[in-house]
């Protein structure tokens, strides 16, 4: 347990959360593929994957990055012509995605207490553009709080739900992992997530079809080309980086959620607060009182203002002026909590 802030003093330096007693262990995972000659499409991958769909409980496929695993989905639903609901509240990874794929985003305004897309004005735009598709982005760690409406409005109207996971390791709603409420889900795990590999990305869903043909969609196709994929590979390397911090994440969420309750809850009461039962895997800590040393904000220009898209979005405006993230960094090994 986190008693105070003198037991954790590198919390707010920056620092990619990967564990340094992992380090001997990573280097002779790197010797093996060395050895194998296979530095691309091995069982470095597979493992990767194995061990993702142990935690998120859904078939997982790997890729080089989270836009490869987006643009699979969105390929695979066709979503060329038609129109795809996107907050504006997100990183425009997310309308790019969309736009890449031919699809046309419709931006849908968000919550002011979860930062996450809004219920009421999802239902109000899916009434007016009848949306083949629609992705529901959890910000900061947390699960939205207005998802399983949002997914059920979905099946009943037979629109596709795809959840953008980039910030949600090792985040839980009563045991329900993220990606789990939708047809599909796609992880980043560039360097500041909250498990890295650098770059990389990945796809869970409980599509079957989907999960092959994103497995093609990653690899040109082959052999038969019928998937127009690119590629989309994970190297070996990455995934042997992948192995060690999915077998790392429950200790490096855990000592993320002691120390927020231990230190950060107590010195900021005007904070994002969870509901019951969800667990946050904190990528950020987020605040409503402008505070001094911030990390900026998880998005300071909502995507309609950038995209420059006339729609009234009065909370995805607020948000980007009304929030602040403390610092909150993972240093394994180094953490007195966290000593072999």
């Amino acid at each position: 347990m986190i008693n105070n802030v003198s037991q954790v003093p590198n919390a707010s330096r920056f620092a990619i959360g990967f564990d340094q007693r992992d380090r001997i262990r990573l280097h002779k995972m790197w010797d093996q593929v060395f050895e194998s000659n296979r530095w691309s499409e091995g069982p470095f991958t597979e493992r990767f994957e194995a061990l993702w769909q142990d935690w998120n409980e859904l078939s997982s496929v790997a890729m080089a990055s989270w836009a490869g695993a987006a643009l699979a989905c969105l390929d695979y639903i066709d979503v060329r012509g038609k129109v795809v609901l996107c907050p504006s509240n997100t990183f425009m990874a997310t309308p790019l995605s969309v736009i890449k794929t031919g699809g046309q985003v419709q931006f849908v305004d968000c919550n002011r207490y979860d930062l996450c897309m809004s219920y009421d004005d999802f239902v109000a735009k899916a009434e007016k553009y009848h949306p083949v598709a629609v992705l529901l982005v959890h910000i900061g760690g947390h699960i939205a709080f207005d998802v399983e409406k949002i997914a059920a409005y979905c099946k009943d109207h037979n629109i596709w739900l795809l959840e953008d996971c980039a910030h949600a390791h090792g985040a839980h709603w009563n045991g329900r992992k993220p990606g789990t409420w939708g047809d599909a889900g796609v992880y980043s795990f560039y360097t500041t997530k909250t498990v890295s590999t650098g770059e990389g990305g990945m796809l869970v869903t409980r599509h079957q079809d989907l999960v092959e043909f994103a497995r093609k969609y990653r690899n040109y196709g082959k052999f038969e080309h019928v998937v127009e994929g690119l590629n989309f590979r994970m190297s070996e390397f990455t995934a042997a980086i992948g192995c060690v911090q999915v077998e790392r994440m429950e200790e490096i969420v855990t000592w993320k959620q002691e120390y927020t309750r231990s230190v950060l809850d107590p010195l900021y009461p005007n904070r994002l607060e969870l509901p019951d039962g969800m667990e946050s895997g904190y990528y950020k800590y987020i605040v409503f009182d402008e505070i001094d040393h911030s990390t900026g904000r998880v998005y300071d220009q909502p995507c309609h203002r950038i995209m420059e898209h006339n729609v009234d979005l009065p909370n995805s405006d607020w948000v980007a002026e009304n929030h602040w993230c403390v610092p909150l960094y993972y240093h394994g090994g180094n953490n007195k909590s966290n000593e072999a």
